[in-house]
Formats: structure tokens, C-alpha cells, sequence
């Protein structure tokens, strides 16, 4: 974990597999708002998302934790893991505590457009926007809508900023159909991803 004053982003999600559309985002939002680092946070268990994943967090953080090998501006981070309560992992804690272990850093967090959108519905949206700046990929052309259900403040819209220069766009859904028929995704993984999926025996149906 970075300990310097610095520009940190929080890029969340299951990374099941982490993939090449994952590098391509990160290296982006880096290159476009000079971050520091980028933590790739590997999920536990998403509210939003009761059907777990194809793969346990072991497995998912060490895959993670090859791809950060791709730019030295990526690290892999474990406050996303599972709980062991067995509670949800909500955002807005996993925010809270980066910026308790990072004081004064400026902090950002990386989201797909839809998931933007349903900021709404997720725990105590107004303090998510207030702990970080909002990096937003999207489709290049297309314009950014606000959270459904909340209507954004001057302030708080200049917090939330559009990427829209990232034409890498990988299914998830179709990789692991790919993986689960035995094809080859070398076009889609890097080499270290693939061979860890490949020794294991990951996602085959």
C-alpha cells in the first residue's frame, strides 16, 4: 500500500478472470488523471451481487495480483476481502478505510457507467461521492447520466469525471464461456493470467 501523499484510485470489481480490458482501463484513468497507483481490489461478497463468483478470492487475488504486474503504477489491494462475518462488502467502508490508511491522499475510485448509474441504490450514496472523485468509463461517444435517483450538486458533479477513451471492451460472461469450452483467450488474458488459469484448471465446465 502506497504511503506518500499521492493521487490513489480504488478500481473494484470480481476480476473473474482480471483480463486485458482491466489493464486497458487502469492504464487509462493513470495516464489521463496522473495517478500514483491504482489498487486493483478483488471483491468479496457484493450486495448487489448475491451470485458469488466462478472462482474463490484466493484464486481471483492471485490472478489479480500477476495483472498488477503489467505497469508499475498498479498494486493489488485486500480490503475488499471477504468478511468474516459473512456481511456484504460495501464501498463505502472499503473507501473509509483507504482513507484512514492513506490521510491526505487524493482519492479517486474507477466505475463503469451502469454501475454509475445505480450509485442510488448503494450504501450511503452521498458519502461515497464526498470520500472520492468519480473516474466513469464509458463507450466512446457516449455522454455521462447521473446516478438514478440522485440529483447531483455543482460540487459534486465536478468530482465525477468521464473516461471515454477505452476501446478494449471484454465480456466477463463470454470469457468464462470461452475458458469453460477449453478455447484459447491469449487475445483477451495476459500470458501469467492464462498460464494460472491453465495450471489450476479454472472455469472449465
Amino acid at each position: 500500500m502506497p504511503s506518500k501523499l499521492s493521487r490513489v484510485a480504488l478500481f473494484g470489481g470480481t476480476f473473474d478472470p482480471p483480463h486485458r480490458g482491466h489493464v486497458a482501463i487502469a492504464r487509462a484513468a493513470a495516464d489521463r488523471f496522473a495517478l500514483d497507483t491504482v489498487l486493483f481490489a478483488p471483491a468479496g461478497r457484493q450486495p448487489l451481487k448475491p451470485e458469488g463468483c466462478s472462482t474463490d478470492y484466493a484464486e481471483r487475488l492471485e490472478m489479480t495480483r500477476l495483472v498488477c504486474a503489467e505497469d508499475a503504477r498498479f498494486a493489488v489491494s485486500e480490503l475488499d476481502a471477504p468478511r468474516k462475518d459473512g456481511q456484504p462488502n460495501y464501498t463505502v467502508r472499503t473507501l473509509e478505510m483507504l482513507a484512514e490508511e492513506m490521510p491526505g491522499a487524493a482519492i479517486f475510485s474507477i466505475a463503469g457507467a451502469d454501475s454509475f448509474r445505480s450509485l442510488g441504490h448503494w450504501r450511503e450514496p452521498q458519502r461515497l461521492l464526498e470520500l472520492a472523485d468519480w473516474i466513469v468509463i464509458s463507450r466512446p461517444g457516449f455522454l455521462l447520466a447521473e446516478p438514478d435517483g440522485l440529483a447531483l450538486t455543482p460540487e459534486q458533479r465536478a468530482r465525477v469525471h468521464l473516461l471515454d477513451a477505452v476501446h478494449e471492451d471484454v465480456s466477463a460472461t463470454g470469457l468464462r464461456t470461452r475458458l469453460a469450452h477449453g478455447e484459447s483467450c491469449d487475445e483477451l488474458l495476459t500470458p501469467s493470467v492464462a498460464a494460472f488459469i491453465a495450471e489450476h484448471g479454472l472455469y472449465r465446465s
